[in-house]
């Protein structure tokens, strides 16, 4: 009899170590990223990531010429508490590309065929500079599985996008010229000079090294979407539409209901002041739970 207890106790004690491994491993894997492809509408293969678990989903589009790794302090910080799933888009990053014009509903494609694929119901688009565009056109695809849209120095900001088509032309005229230097001197007006100088050249470096041909369609769309959708195309998410933007003084007052302000920042506003990004993103979050 005292052998069979024996038996029976490591039995069970084994049976323990088992389940106990197996919720560990499951919990383990909900905190590292799940890397994947998808298929884009046109056929563009986009790379996509998730990571961590909760009732929200956050996605997170990146801007122009940028990709997934500009979001890594988010990436790391709100997969704690929430699902988070990252991207990169259509000829950015390591995605593939099939298109020649880089459209704003090209790219909202391109985030919809990633959330269709990994599902969710309460998704919450966060698009930094042309990824608010990008966030709406992939917002008129999903309709009420998004419950917010989170534009990040992208609507109600000083800067003057142009309207007609011959000022597109002019502004996008330079580019085509001189793509990396002008992008480049772009990029780098965008920092307050106090900005750590490592982050900003890796920044800058990064838009040396894209396709000019991907750079200029999209710029171009960017403009041409502005045009078109703003600011009466807006309205129809102004209930779901929230905003953070940079205030480089301090001293502005938001454009907007929806805004809200970071201050001693420019555009850049995730990658140089990752914790007031993300408790502003919290303090948005906490509206919809």
């Amino acid at each position: 009899m005292k052998t069979n207890n024996h038996f029976l106790r490591q039995f069970v004690l084994a049976l323990f170590i088992v389940m106990i491994s197996g919720c560990a491993s499951h919990y383990q894997d909900t905190k590292q990223a799940v890397v994947s492809t998808v298929l884009s509408k046109d056929g563009s293969q986009i790379l996509f990531g998730t990571q961590g678990q909760g009732e929200i989903t956050l996605v997170f589009v990146h801007c122009w010429t940028c990709n997934h790794k500009f979001w890594t302090p988010q990436i790391a910080y709100f997969s704690n508490k929430h699902r988070v799933v990252w991207l990169d888009l259509a000829g950015h990053g390591q995605s593939g590309s099939v298109r020649e014009d880089y459209t704003m509903s090209a790219f909202g494609e391109d985030v919809a065929a990633v959330i269709n694929e990994v599902g969710g119901d309460k998704i919450m688009l966060v698009g930094h500079s042309m990824g608010g565009p990008v966030s709406i056109e992939a917002a008129k695809i999903l309709g009420d599985k998004v419950i917010a849209i989170v534009g990040v120095d992208t609507f109600y900001t000083p800067f003057e996008y142009p309207k007609s088509e011959a000022d597109i032309e002019g502004f996008v005229k330079p580019f085509k010229d001189d793509f990396i230097g002008v992008s480049q001197q772009l990029v780098q007006s965008m920092f307050m000079p106090q900005v750590d100088a490592k982050l900003k050249a890796s920044i800058v470096e990064q838009f040396s090294g894209q396709n000019p041909e991907m750079g200029v369609s999209a710029i171009y769309e960017i403009f041409r979407w502005n045009a078109k959708n703003f600011p009466s195309g807006l309205a129809r998410y102004s209930n779901k539409l929230r905003n953070i933007n940079a205030a480089e003084t301090g001293n502005e007052v938001a454009l907007h209901e929806s805004v809200t302000l970071i201050p001693g920042v420019g555009h850049f506003i995730p990658q140089v002041k990752p914790d007031e990004f993300n408790a502003a993103l919290n303090n948005i979050i906490s509206e919809y739970r």
